[in-house]
């Protein structure tokens, strides 16, 4: 691409879906992939994992996450085991959470492989996973950290800036500027009123962008005002005075960390019974040591987070895991993942989700598609391992604990801010068009939604 070239953007993922994010920046005649992430949720969507990246890897020059959620990171792995050999830049907080995501996914992708060659309900004669433990670490070798604030020289004449996003530990959302023009890429924008990270930098703060990439996830809803712990006061009182269950799917890093702020404090104002509580995730386990080790992103004081070890037993092993579907209750259950998606919770959901004394909260968003929008929509059985597990328990949904910022702090962080035209992503299709609309109405902004695998100018 000659230098007085405008850049142009790929969208190769993270439109029509809240997951899937990858957006491709091409400038003098580089190759910067923004996100590289997994898409989860309805079959179609995941079947884009198995297929051929939409443009050699061994061709980007360089990748700039976000955060380390698998929907924006978690196809790395892949991508350098397929010829990727550029640096991959980040934060330090989401260089940390990577080295425990990405082996952990690999370890599980392995695991569902090899169950469904042991079971046979693969239609595939040798499963073989997505990617595999050893392709985590090599990718691992990629990551370069960066200060948030910092000028980052890319190639393509191409420089960046990571903001503070809050959200989870490490998020940014990221200023690039090409050949005289800015592009700005909100990733995931946390809320201001976060009970456990700080609120993210305005983007009015920054200078005019000719174009921004903003998500969408909760682009058609308002958060409740509720209190996450009076949502979860009754539920909790309920069903373990009745010698119940309760299983809380939980995103192992962010959302685990913040529920077991608000058991914690529950606890200690004697607001819900001295029950065990279980934290029954390596990697939760884990990602709450580095939320402890970087205080400066988020807002809760060392007792608060001190009282997270001292609330939960921190359960790592495979056996420690099986003996808690022995247990029967009371007792509370934290284990990823928080769409029901894979891991540990499943186990759990076999052995408790069929007796109505029990419960599942629902701590977050529920892509379509996943077991948690299943639950969410009132299903009555669930495909766990090949077969079908009723689900007599009951289920709560719960709505004021999404690390996401909802409609109106998205617009909260645009407003006073400069922008030429708005892309909306990340978001299912409805949210995405909501969103589009009030950006224009309310804002002044073009805005519209773009299609897989569309080009555009910066």
């Amino acid at each position: 691409m000659a230098h007085d070239e405008r850049p142009t953007l790929r969208f190769l993922g993270g439109t029509g879906t809240v997951t899937g994010s990858r957006f491709l920046l091409e400038s003098n005649g580089a190759r910067i992939l923004i996100d590289c992430g997994l898409f989860q949720g309805y079959k179609q969507l995941r079947l884009r994992n198995r297929a051929p990246f939409p443009v050699p890897p061994s061709s980007i020059d360089a990748v700039v996450l976000t955060h380390a959620h698998l929907d924006h990171s978690g196809y790395l792995p892949a991508l350098v085991r397929d010829g990727f050999s550029g640096p991959i830049v980040c934060s330090a907080g989401t260089a940390a959470l990577v080295g425990l995501l990405w082996p952990d996914s690999a370890h599980l992708l392995e695991e569902e492989a090899r169950f469904a060659a042991r079971k046979g309900f693969s239609k595939h004669d040798s499963p073989a996973p997505l990617y595999t433990t050893a392709d985590a670490e090599r990718a691992l070798e990629s990551v370069s950290v960066r200060r948030f604030g910092e000028t980052i020289g890319l190639p393509g004449r191409v420089e960046a800036e990571l903001h503070h996003a809050g959200h989870i530990l490490g998020a940014a959302h990221v200023r690039f500027r090409a050949s005289g023009r800015e592009l700005h890429v909100s990733g995931d924008l946390g809320r201001a009123d976060d009970a456990l990270m700080i609120a993210p930098e305005p983007l009015s703060a920054l200078p005019p962008a000719h174009a921004l990439l903003v998500e969408s996830t909760y682009g058609d809803r308002a958060h409740p005002v509720t209190d996450p712990a009076e949502e979860l006061t009754p539920v909790l009182e309920r069903v373990l005075g009745r010698g119940g269950v309760v299983m809380i799917p939980a995103f192992a890093v962010g959302r685990a960390q913040a529920l077991l702020l608000h058991l914690s404090r529950l606890r200690r104002a004697g607001r819900i019974p001295g029950v065990p509580v279980y934290l029954n995730s390596p990697m939760s386990v884990d990602a709450t040591a580095l939320y402890r080790a970087h205080p400066d992103e988020h807002r809760v004081t060392g007792d608060d987070l001190a009282d997270l070890y001292e609330l939960a037993t921190m359960v790592r092993t495979v056996d420690d895991s099986k003996l808690l579907n022995l247990r029967g209750g009371p007792m509370i259950i934290v284990a990823a993942s928080g769409m029901l998606t894979g891991g540990r919770i499943l186990h759990h959901l076999a052995a408790y989700g069929g007796d109505a004394r029990n419960a599942i909260v629902l701590t977050g968003y529920q892509a379509g598609g996943t077991r948690g929008a299943a639950l969410a929509g009132g299903a009555d059985s669930l495909r766990i391992f090949g077969r079908e597990i009723p689900i007599a328990a009951e289920v709560v949904q719960l709505e004021s604990m999404s690390a996401h910022a909802d409609a109106e702090q998205i617009l909260d962080w645009m407003r006073g801010a400069h922008v030429d035209r708005a892309y909306v992503v990340h978001g299912e299709p409805d949210a995405a068009d909501v969103l589009r609309g009030r950006i224009e109405r309310e804002l002044g902004v073009r805005a519209r939604v773009p299609e897989q695998g569309e080009q555009v100018e910066v």
